[in-house]
């Protein structure tokens, strides 16, 4: 029983990272139709150029465009499919909520955490036709990429790319429109051929590393969610199997040669702000050994991610990257105690499959516990920062494994 290294690196990251003012600058003029397209693709290259040199000069080795195309990191994949429609300012009574006599409270906690702070929904997207993929968003951003690196490295680009349930979870039976699906279950079958046919494009063109990027998995950690879930007479168990099963539709079929990754955070909003607490203990049975994924990057740099415990339940054939260093905020860990941090977490991975915790290590890397900047505008840390976080991940990994 094998598993999958290189990728992922000893040394990782999570995709996003942060633009630089000229990039943010550039987009705010394109959406204001002051430059055109053309205008604005030419200084996104730039900025990825840039971004594939730090992280070549940092020690970085599964290469990402930082997501500099994308506003939020989940575009890219349901923007693309027929049969999806952009919502602007989205009624309250389409998201899923608890009802009592007297109140209706969305259950959400990343929709849930912008009422609280008063933030204005952004748009969303709902299915108002038959879902049919014709075209990939992604492979223009992977084709670009391609073109920066050696055409050894292009097996080492990380694709990030959207949850399939994305749009259900905060929805449900309001993400597709009455008449177009009978079910869930026919509106999920449809996603799942889109994001094979997805993923069939991609590998053709030469992917072999890719990212679900799946914050919304970790939402069923959360104490208050799953009260809400049961106020609303809505079964999670039976809803997070339903997802569970849509992500192994998915992947169905695809080459054994293609790592796909499952990164699972608590939220990692503009302005470094999180939406949800609680450990991994929940679904760490079901997380680890019913998806068919290769790897894990699990954010674990504060305690409401909870304790290594649940990574007992990691299968021998499969891989975690630990999300130690935090993306959030400019203050530099100290690579001994990470470094401990990892030991720890070997040591629990070994009692829980019978390993010994050198061989338990093996199957452990680095990374921070999530992008820089998912939303455009990004986390509370500059330029250096980051550089000097991506840094450390790769001093700690060269401290602990001789591969890095």
């Amino acid at each position: 029983m094998s598993f999958k290294l290189n990728p992922p690196f000893r040394a990782e990251h999570l995709g996003s990272l942060l633009r630089p003012d000229y990039l943010l600058q550039a987009r705010k003029q394109f959406d204001n139709k002051e430059i055109t397209y053309e205008q604005l693709r030419v200084l996104e290259d730039k900025a990825i150029a840039e971004a594939v040199r730090l992280q070549r000069e940092v020690g970085i080795k599964s290469f990402t465009d930082g997501e500099y195309r994308r506003h939020m990191f989940y575009d890219g994949f349901f923007d693309h499919l027929e049969g999806f429609e952009e919502i602007q300012n989205p009624p309250a009574d389409i998201f899923k909520a608890s009802r009592s006599e007297v109140l209706q409270v969305t259950y959400v906690p990343d929709v849930q955490a912008f009422l609280a702070k008063d933030i204005k929904r952004a748009s969303t997207t709902l299915c108002t036709g038959k879902i049919r993929h014709v075209k990939s968003g992604y492979l223009p951003q992977f084709e670009a990429l391609k073109a920066l690196v050696q055409p050894e490295e292009v097996k080492n680009i990380k694709l990030t790319l959207a949850a399939p349930e994305w749009f259900h979870l905060r929805h449900g039976e309001h993400a597709f429109r009455p008449g177009v699906y009978a079910n869930r279950d026919e509106y999920f079958d449809d996603i799942a051929a889109a994001y094979r046919r997805e993923l069939k494009v991609l590998y053709a063109a030469g992917l072999r590393n890719a990212q679900f990027d799946a914050p919304l998995l970790a939402y069923f950690c959360s104490e208050p969610m799953l009260k809400g879930m049961q106020e609303a007479g809505e079964d999670s168990e039976a809803l997070l199997d339903r997802y569970i099963q849509l992500y192994n539709d998915c992947l169905a079929g695809r080459p054994e040669d293609m790592t796909i990754g499952l990164h699972l955070c608590r939220g990692n909003f503009r302005h470094s702000i999180h939406f949800s607490e609680g450990g991994y203990d929940a679904i760490a049975v079901k997380l680890f050994n019913r998806i068919n994924v290769d790897c894990y990057y699990l954010e674990y740099d504060t305690e409401r991610a909870g304790t290594f415990e649940p990574l007992r339940h990691l299968p021998k054939n499969k891989t975690v990257v630990l999300g130690l260093v935090t993306s959030k905020f400019p203050e530099l860990e100290d690579v001994g105690a990470l470094r401990e941090r990892v030991m720890e977490a070997a040591k629990v991975m070994a009692a829980g499959t019978g390993e010994s915790e050198e061989e338990a290590l093996k199957r452990i890397c680095a990374s921070p516990q999530c992008g820089f900047a998912s939303h455009s505008e990004g986390n509370l840390l500059g330029m250096d920062d980051m550089r000097k976080k991506l840094a450390l991940v790769k001093d700690l990994a060269t401290s602990i494994w001789s591969d890095a």
